[in-house]
C-alpha cells in the first residue's frame, strides 16, 4: 500500500516536471554528482527507519528520492538523530539538501524553501504538576527539558524570560529528565509527545501549543540556482498531492500540510 501510494504521487509529480533540471541547478544541488540528503530520524513525523531494512522512509525520504529523480542523480541519505546535528554538519559541508524547521538562527547559514508542513511544539508535564496552561510554564524555578539546538530549543531560548532550559544531547534523554526530577516540563513535537503520554499515565499534555513549527527543505547558503529550483520543487510537491500522500503512506496523515507560498 505504501509503495503504491508513493508511486502514484511520483507519477503525478513527474507529469508536472517533465523537463530536465538546468545544469546550474544540478551543480548546486548535487555538486559531487550525487544528491546528499540529510535525514533526521529524531523527528518521527518526518523520517522513520524501515523495520526490515533500516532504510529511511517517510516524507523526507520520499521528497529526497523525487528530487534526485528530477535532477537525474543518485541519492545518498546522510542519517542524523537530532536536528542540531544536521545544522552542525552543514559547517563541514556534509550534505546538499536537508529537512529542517525554519528558524532565524539557522538562516544565517541555510536558505529555506517555504514550509511544506506545520508541526506543533507542546509541553508534557507530570500528571500531578500544578502547571495547567501554556502560560504557566514561564515562571521562576521551572525547568524545561529540550533537545539542544532543536527548533523548540531555539524558539524557547528567545521567548522564555523566567523559566530555565535544561538541554539534552538527544530527544530521548529529555524524557528521562522529566521522569527523574531533572525537569518540570518537557517541550517537544506534538506527535511523539502524545504517543508517550498515551503509554504513560503518570504524565499529561498541557492543552494548546507554545509554537508552530514550519518544516521546510533547506540548502547551504551560496547555492542560489539550487535554492530557487528547490522553492519551486516544494510548491509543486504540495500542489500535486505528493507531500500529503507521503505523509499518509508513512502513517503521519495528522500533520498539517502547509498552504501554497504567496510569493517566490
Amino acid at each position: 500500500m505504501i509503495e503504491r501510494t508513493l508511486l502514484a504521487c511520483s507519477l503525478l509529480a513527474a507529469a508536472l516536471s517533465a523537463e530536465a533540471a538546468p545544469p546550474d541547478v544540478v551543480r548546486d544541488l548535487a555538486p559531487s554528482g550525487r544528491l546528499r540528503a540529510a535525514i533526521n530520524f529524531g523527528n518521527p513525523v518526518l523520517a522513520q527507519k524501515d523495520p526490515a531494512t533500516g532504510a529511511p522512509r517517510g516524507v523526507s525520504a520520499a521528497l529526497a528520492i523525487e528530487l534526485g529523480r528530477q535532477l537525474d542523480v543518485p541519492v545518498d541519505f546522510i542519517p542524523f538523530t537530532e536536528a542540531g546535528q544536521v545544522t552542525e554538519a552543514n559547517k563541514e559541508g556534509a550534505w546538499d539538501v536537508a529537512f529542517l524547521a525554519i528558524d532565524p538562527t539557522r538562516a544565517a547559514a541555510i536558505d529555506y524553501t517555504a514550509p511544506y508542513l506545520f508541526l506543533e511544539g507542546i509541553y508534557l508535564v507530570p500528571a500531578a504538576s500544578p502547571l495547567q496552561r501554556i502560560e504557566d510554564v514561564d515562571r521562576e524555578g521551572i525547568r524545561v527539558a529540550v533537545a539542544v539546538a532543536s527548533a523548540y530549543d531555539l524558539f524557547l531560548t528567545r521567548t522564555l524570560t523566567k523559566a530555565a532550559l535544561v538541554r539534552t544531547v538527544k530527544s530521548a534523554e529529555s524524557f528521562d529528565l522529566l521522569a527523574h526530577n531533572g525537569a518540570d516540563v518537557l517541550a517537544g513535537v506534538r506527535q511523539p509527545l502524545l504517543a508517550y503520554a498515551s503509554a504513560h499515565p503518570e504524565v499529561r499534555i498541557i492543552p494548546g501549543r507554545f509554537m508552530q513549527i514550519s518544516q521546510a527543505m533547506a540548502v547551504p547558503k551560496g547555492r542560489e540556482a539550487g535554492s530557487r529550483f528547490l522553492r519551486g520543487f516544494v510548491e509543486a510537491m504540495k500542489a500535486s498531492g505528493f507531500v500529503a500522500g507521503a505523509l499518509a503512506a508513512s502513517g503521519q496523515a495528522d500533520a498539517t500540510l502547509a498552504p501554497p507560498s504567496p510569493g517566490p
